[in-house]
């Protein structure tokens, strides 16, 4: 019963969100703190000329997320170049423990590079899924299969929202200060060659503190105003990510 309650929460939780996000009727910010006239209008530019790539993309949802999380994110990139069988989206236990996500990713991540031929591919994660991502990375040694990583509102140093599921064993990893989130941030929090960014905002809501996403070494863009959930459907932040794989 509690696990239902949980689940309902955050369903609600989610569902109201994305709800207010959708119809808001202007469009959401996603240009950062210091973003500039010059800058906006080159991220124009930029949007109007098609890129192109042949890395694949993994996208790693959040707590209680799923592939569908992914639909908006799917279309900016195939607007920008790529085909729909270099995107892919994997789906794990919000429920059980994100070491074993974390090995599931690193599974996943093999299949891609046999099906694609890719050496490397580039992950995009959100919420949580920057806690199974970190760890693949650092501790599994994903970062050699990893050419870019892109956070978006990464639970990376943990978030105090997840007291209200610590019945759960990935909710207790992802509660600040936890021995699963001390494994990922001791030491170097971007190993390797891969190119680490991030996306955050004071608005997100569900990060808490919002500054958790920040990793050392990778470059973190302050956004302006923007929620945990609104995020997905950002169609600026995405082309962003989209542009800074292609790089």
């Amino acid at each position: 019963m509690r696990r239902r309650s949980a689940r309902r929460f955050f369903g609600v939780l989610a569902a109201t969100t994305v709800a207010f996000t959708l119809f808001t009727s202007a469009p959401t910010a996603g240009a950062t703190a210091s973003v500039s006239t010059a800058s906006v209008t080159q991220s124009a530019h930029e949007a109007a000329e098609p890129l192109s790539t042949r890395t694949p993309v993994v996208f790693v949802h959040g707590y209680t997320g799923n592939a569908s999380n992914w639909v908006t994110a799917m279309s900016v990139f195939r607007l920008n170049g790529w085909s729909s069988s270099d995107l892919f989206a994997y789906e794990y236990n919000s429920y059980g423990n994100n070491v074993t996500n974390a090995q599931g990713l690193a599974a996943f991540v093999n299949g891609v590079k046999a099906r694609t031929g890719a050496s490397k591919v580039a992950i995009v994660n959100h919420s949580m899924g920057g806690l199974v991502s970190q760890y693949y990375l650092k501790v599994l040694g994903g970062n050699t299969s990893v050419s870019h990583l892109a956070s978006i509102a990464g639970a990376n140093h943990g978030t105090t929202y997840a007291g209200a599921c610590l019945i759960y064993t990935t909710c207790q990893q992802m509660y600040p200060g936890s021995s699963f989130i001390a494994q990922i941030s001791s030491g170097d929090e971007t190993p390797g060659a891969t190119r680490y960014a991030t996306w955050y905002s004071a608005c997100d809501g569900i990060i808490i503190p919002y500054t958790s996403t920040r990793l050392d070494g990778a470059t973190n863009n302050n956004v302006v105003c923007q929620t945990h959930i609104g995020f997905l459907a950002d169609t600026v932040v995405l082309g962003q990510i989209a542009r800074f794989i292609a790089s």
